[in-house]
C-alpha cells in the first residue's frame, strides 16, 4: 500500500504507475485528488507483486520508490497491507463507543489491533478485560495531567501502538500531548458544536427543538474540536423526541461515525490537507 502528498505537478500519476510497472507491481486499486486551492496532490494504491522484478521484501519496495519520491519531494508511506495498525482507545465512563469498537475488532469485522484501554475512571475495566485488552485506569486532575498523560505515552510505546483513539474520553488534552499525537489522534463528539459547547448538550438542544443530531469523528489539534475532519452523520428528529431519546440515537451515530474514522485510517484513506482531510472511500 503507498499513500503520498506532495506539491502537485505533472507527470506524478505516470512517474508512480511507470515505476510500479517497471517493478511488476500490479494496481490493485488506484485513487488520486488534486486540491486547486492548496495546490497539493494526493495518492493512494494498493498493488501487490506480479512477476519477478517484484522487490522481495517491503525494505526493497521502499528503497526502490525513495527516487521518485524524491523527485517529487513526497511526504510518503509504503506499508504491507496485511500489517494491522496498533491502537489504544482511551474512554471515561460512557461505553457506547468503547463497546461498539471493541465489538468490531474481536468480530473481525475492524482490521485493527487494539492493544490497550486507558481511562481516567474504573467503570469500563471489565468491558475491556472481557475482550482480553490490558486496562490502565490513569485518574487524572489538574495536578497531576502531565504525569497522567505521560502514562499514556509510556504505554502507547510499550505496546507499539500507532494511534489513540478518544472513545468519549471527557477530558482536554494538553498542547504538548496533541503536537505528540499530530495526525495519530482521533475523537469522537456530538456534531452540535459550536451551538452547545460544554456539558448537558443533548438537554440544551431539546430545549432548541433541534431537528437534526449527529456526530463528527477528526483528528485531534491544539484547538478544541476544531482538528480535520474525517466523517460526519447526522439523524433526523422532531418534537416527539425526549432528551433521552437524542442521547439514544446520538450514541448510535457516534459510535457509528467513529467506527468509520477508525477504519478508513486503518486503511490509510485519510489524508490530511492542512485544516481538512482528503478521505479515499
Amino acid at each position: 500500500m503507498l499513500t503520498l502528498t506532495c506539491d502537485d505537478s505533472v507527470g506524478i500519476v505516470a512517474a508512480v504507475t511507470g515505476l510500479l510497472a517497471e517493478c511488476d507491481g500490479f494496481i490493485l486499486d488506484s485513487q488520486q485528488y488534486a486540491d486547486l486551492d492548496s495546490g497539493r496532490f494526493f495518492m493512494r494504491v494498493a498493488f501487490r507483486g506480479a512477476g519477478p522484478r517484484f522487490p522481495a521484501d517491503l525494505a526493497a519496495m521502499q528503497a526502490a520508490f525513495a527516487p521518485t519520491a524524491a523527485r517529487f519531494a513526497m511526504d510518503w508511506r509504503i506499508r504491507d497491507s496485511a500489517e494491522k495498525p496498533r491502537f489504544v482507545i482511551a474512554v471515561s465512563q460512557g461505553s457506547h463507543c468503547l463497546n461498539d469498537l471493541l465489538h468490531r475488532w474481536s468480530t473481525g469485522n475492524l482490521a485493527i489491533d487494539v492493544v490497550g484501554v486507558v481511562s481516567n475512571h474504573d467503570h469500563q475495566r471489565r468491558l475491556a478485560e472481557w475482550h482480553g485488552v490490558p486496562f490502565h485506569h490513569l485518574p487524572v486532575s489538574d495536578a497531576n495531567r502531565a504525569e497522567q498523560e505521560a502514562a499514556i505515552l509510556q504505554i502507547m510505546a510499550e505496546a507499539g501502538a500507532d494511534y489513540l483513539v478518544l472513545a468519549r474520553y471527557m477530558q482536554v488534552l494538553s498542547a504538548d500531548l496533541t503536537d505528540q499525537l499530530a495526525g495519530r489522534c482521533i475523537n469522537i463528539h456530538h456534531s452540535f458544536l459550536p451551538g452547545f459547547k460544554g456539558a448537558r448538550p443533548y438537554h440544551r438542544a431539546h430545549e432548541r427543538g433541534v431537528k437534526l443530531i449527529g456526530a463528527t469523528a477528526h483528528f485531534v489539534t491544539g484547538d478544541l474540536d476544531e482538528g480535520p475532519i474525517i466523517e460526519q452523520a447526522v439523524e433526523r428528529v422532531d418534537h416527539r423526541d425526549s432528551v433521552e431519546d437524542l442521547i439514544r440515537i446520538g450514541r448510535d451515530v457516534e459510535a457509528q461515525v467513529l467506527a468509520k474514522a477508525v477504519r478508513w485510517v486503518a486503511e490509510q484513506r485519510v489524508l490530511i490537507d492542512g485544516r481538512k482531510t482528503v478521505v479515499f472511500r
